[in-house]
């Protein structure tokens, strides 16, 4: 089925969450291919300094105020809704959640179907899944697995999805719901925590290895099995956004977005160990492993989505962006 993008050579576009790592970097690539774009800038984050030069449109405003969203939405053809909530900024309570995830979706699905909005792409979470479980995840996660929300983050972007995919059954609203996988920006994956024995001495399994010198730790189950897990690249993420643009097969349906594969601890580590020369100790942390990737064949048939950056390329092109190099990302924060 052909996209929308369609009926115009560009579109009018509103960002929520233009601020965050996603946001700004969507903002920036949608700019170079000449679309339009405006930003919704919340009053408790207002880093615009990264936004800077881009020629974007920034108004203030909050997905807990209708007006407000209103406002915001006016004008455009295409609303990327990145705004919310999460676990990693805040401190959020349990009616921020609510307010800012649920209520705010709300906001901008009502403020979409008044001003007939063509597209609307929604950000959700695999934090939806329950992904670390005793010996592991048994099979690629897909759109299929049964989500089991913990926490009110989880909860609230399960609220929010079944909201969405209500209002395109009854609604036909064009809404198209992407689950991005653990995201990471430039050179945050050098210092991801379960790489380092400093950062996971505390564990009673783990503390006997600590000898006062810095180690990298290839964690293994209680099988022997390296660590798995599945990340994403903010590129790749981007670019999934991108993929999904003015598609209407995707209206009213959920696709997972990560990286090219999931990645193995021996492959992250040693890779580090080669280019940061700290040394590797095995180790077995005992509990539920992290042993989980994510099967992205509907992200790939229905958008043509194809992540580029696995753990060694995020790696590599980490360390050169440390070193002032330049690589094709913005900064984080």
């Amino acid at each position: 089925m052909a996209s929308l993008v369609w009926r115009y050579a560009l579109a009018d576009i509103l960002i929520t969450g233009i601020t965050g790592r996603i946001g700004a970097n969507l903002a920036s690539t949608l700019v170079q291919d000449g679309h339009s774009v405006r930003g919704m800038v919340w009053e408790r984050d207002r880093r615009t300094e990264k936004l800077a030069g881009l020629g974007v449109e920034l108004v203030e405003g909050t997905l807990t105020e209708a007006q407000s969203v209103d406002a915001s939405v006016q004008g455009m053809q295409v609303i990327y809704h990145l705004g919310a909530a999460f676990q990693g900024g805040g401190p959020f309570t349990e009616s921020d959640y609510l307010d800012i995830n649920v209520k705010g979706t709300f906001h901008v699905l009502e403020a979409a179907r008044k001003h007939g909005i063509e597209h609307v792409v929604v950000a959700s979470t695999d934090a939806l899944y329950e992904k670390y479980v005793p010996g592991g995840m048994e099979r690629p996660i897909d759109e299929t697995t049964p989500i089991k929300p913990n926490g009110w983050y989880a909860l609230s972007k399960a609220m929010a999805e079944q909201m969405c995919l209500s209002y395109a059954r009854s609604q036909n609203s064009p809404v198209t719901i992407l689950r991005f996988a653990m995201v990471l920006g430039a050179g945050e994956v050098i210092d991801f925590p379960q790489f380092y024995l400093s950062k996971m001495k505390q564990n009673p399994k783990l503390s006997s290895l600590w000898e006062g010198e810095e180690r990298l730790v290839l964690l293994r189950d209680d099988e022997g099995r390296p660590f798995m897990k599945h990340v994403a690249d903010v590129r790749d993420i981007v670019h999934g956004c991108h993929c999904a643009l003015g598609k209407e097969r995707s209206f009213g349906r959920i696709y997972q977005l990560a990286g090219p594969k999931p990645f193995t601890w021996d492959e992250a580590v040693y890779r580090l160990s080669e280019l940061l020369q700290i040394p590797v100790v095995d180790a077995q942390p005992g509990g539920n492993p992290t042993h989980y990737g994510f099967d992205l064949s509907r992200a790939r048939d229905d958008l043509g989505f194809a992540p580029q950056y696995d753990i060694v390329r995020m790696i590599v092109d980490g360390l050169a962006f440390r070193r002032g190099e330049q690589v094709s990302i913005l900064p984080t924060n």
